[in-house]
């Protein structure tokens, strides 16, 4: 396979600072996304992989029991950093959906999460053996394969029946509040075309109302 030199941008070992020139391989691609029912709920994740020439190579899905989207989302990472290591690929470019995930991996969000921890500490022990490693973000509509594949992992578990079908058959069950009712947390977001992402990992079941309160905070300099 022919071997291209990547340029260097800095140090670092992410896109956002990667390390000196370096002979590698041509990438894969790995779309990944991981879903929970309930936050934390039933949970499993979707992995699209294709190889450099763009052709998928490998689906992988799997319900993981009762956890959070954001323990999922980490999974999903694993899975495809576990498979491209598995066949030898040195070289491997992840898109997810989860800002928190890429930011956490690119070291510009630290992890504070428990039950994240570990999980991140090994993603970035693996990604670190990889010649060339790069994950970015990329929006839901971008990311849905890996989506579906979650939501199939999910279903097969629940009995087969598709979500909505399920939402249609039953009412939805009321959502149990985490903490007293009128408690104040203070929580980090960014607003990006339309939509208001949150910073922290929050643990809240679907369907839950919250009052927001918007500072606008001054640009980074």
């Amino acid at each position: 396979m022919a071997k291209r030199v990547l340029p260097s941008r800095g140090a670092g070992l992410f896109a956002d600072g990667a390390p000196e020139a370096k002979t590698v391989t041509a990438a894969y691609r790995a779309n990944i996304d991981g879903g929970s029912r309930g936050n934390p709920g039933p949970a499993a994740y979707g992995v699209i992989i294709r190889d450099a020439k763009g052709e998928v190579v490998a689906k992988l899905k799997k319900y993981i029991g009762r956890m959070t989207n954001n323990v999922a989302e980490y999974y999903g990472l694993i899975a495809a950093l576990d498979y491209v290591q598995s066949q030898h690929v040195k070289a491997l470019r992840i898109e997810s959906d989860s800002e928190l995930l890429v930011k956490q991996m690119r070291g510009l969000y630290k992890v504070r999460s428990p039950e994240l921890q570990p999980l991140f500490e090994r993603a970035r022990k693996m990604s670190a053996a990889l010649e060339s490693f790069r994950i970015d973000h990329v929006y839901r509509e971008q990311n849905r394969e890996a989506d579906a594949l979650a939501n199939e992992a999910m279903d097969e578990v629940e009995g087969g029946a598709p979500k909505s079908a399920k939402a249609a058959a039953a009412p939805a069950p009321k959502p149990e509040a985490r903490g007293p009712v009128g408690e104040v947390r203070k929580i980090r977001a960014r607003f990006r075309s339309g939509v208001l992402y949150l910073l922290e990992d929050v643990d809240l079941p679907d369907g839950v109302e919250v009052d927001v309160l918007l500072r606008l905070l001054p640009p980074k300099t």
